[in-house]
């Protein structure tokens, strides 16, 4: 079980426990401020569970189980832990009216009981999720580099605040980000994996966001999995597909590409139909979410959740995501870890 968490030589954490528990508080504080300013959002409130049968949860990658329960006073009927707010932010700037140009943020907590544990990976995922209402004229690949210019940036400026308040941490992350497209990664790595193309590609340029996540590549296979409901990975753009991506930052500590965000421009109603055939999920249009988007009554939009604990591990230069969040982890794993000097909360 230990040798899925990788542990750096002589590995000791700049900060001590205490430390870093203040620095997240500063990191958070600072950074759901900036992004608003950013992205010209207001924070709303959330929720943890959905309904079940509404189509309103994130699938993912369509096989990760929600943690489900029924409740008495429903009925019985059935709700589902939220995986992410993907769909529900677009529902809720319909029903807040919020208009063109602004958008909402707010603090999305998900239980994943399918994912991998690993330096990166819990069980538990907390992610500011943020959506913004857009013209039909911004629907291109330009908003979309703009807006992940204007996420990095927020990013960067975090670290300079961290660094300032705790002189032990050194500033790391790049003043540029690249765009790459996931069809070009795979021209030049044709012999690498998706995960390993990532690697290569951020180690070479330190801050990345690859475009295209979805749409079948040169291959016949996406570069990742990406539920067909909110993301628009159909649309051309010039170069090949998709109006989405992610945020990867190279990770010296861990010699790995680190995702921080997952972001995108919204299905229109053709596309939704398009990529649920694609996806062998034309069944869907029946649900909740989906007839209200195809009525037209859901804005066009732009949004992406932006991990909480990957951005402190990022910053704060820990080796485990769990000297970040207090969580559940196998026994022998904690005891490993523990000996290298990796204390988690």
């Amino acid at each position: 079980m230990a040798d899925r968490f990788r542990t750096p030589d002589s590995y000791h954490s700049v900060l001590s426990v205490r430390d870093t528990e203040k620095a997240i508080e500063e990191i958070k504080n600072f950074f759901q401020v900036a992004l608003a300013q950013a992205l010209n959002l207001r924070r709303v409130t959330a929720p943890l569970f959905v309904e079940s049968g509404t189509g309103i949860n994130d699938d993912l990658n369509g096989v990760e189980r929600p943690v489900t329960f029924t409740v008495k006073d429903l009925g019985g009927r059935k709700v589902e832990v939220v995986q992410s707010l993907a769909k529900w932010k677009r529902l809720a700037l319909a029903d807040l009216e919020i208009p063109s140009g602004e958008g909402i943020y707010t603090d999305m907590n998900a239980i994943r009981p399918d994912e991998t544990l690993d330096n990166l990976h819990s069980i538990y995922v907390d992610q500011w999720d943020w959506e913004r209402v857009i013209t039909p004229e911004e629907r291109d690949l330009e908003l979309l580099k703009t807006t992940v210019r204007r996420i990095y940036d927020v990013i960067r400026q975090a670290e300079a605040v961290l660094c300032s308040a705790h002189p032990a941490l050194t500033s790391s992350l790049p003043a540029e980000i690249t765009f790459i497209h996931s069809e070009d990664l795979q021209e030049r790595f044709p012999d690498l994996p998706p995960a390993e193309r990532e690697k290569q590609v951020t180690r070479e340029h330190g801050a990345v966001f690859v475009i295209g996540i979805g749409w079948p590549l040169g291959d016949g296979a996406p570069h990742d999995g990406r539920a067909p409901d909110y993301d628009d990975w159909t649309s051309a753009n010039g170069r090949g597909h998709g109006l989405n991506g992610d945020i990867l930052i190279w990770y010296p500590l861990l010699e790995t590409s680190f995702e921080v965000s997952s972001m995108g421009i919204r299905v229109t109603p053709e596309a939704l139909r398009l990529q649920l055939a694609m996806a062998g999920q034309s069944q869907r249009e029946a649900l909740y979410f989906h007839q209200r988007l195809l009525s037209g009554e859901l804005p066009l939009s732009i949004g992406g959740g932006i991990g909480q604990s990957r951005l402190c591990m990022l910053l704060l230069k820990k080796a485990h995501i769990g000297e970040i969040q207090a969580g559940i982890w196998p026994a022998d794993m904690r005891a490993a870890l523990k000996s290298r000097g990796v204390i988690l909360l």
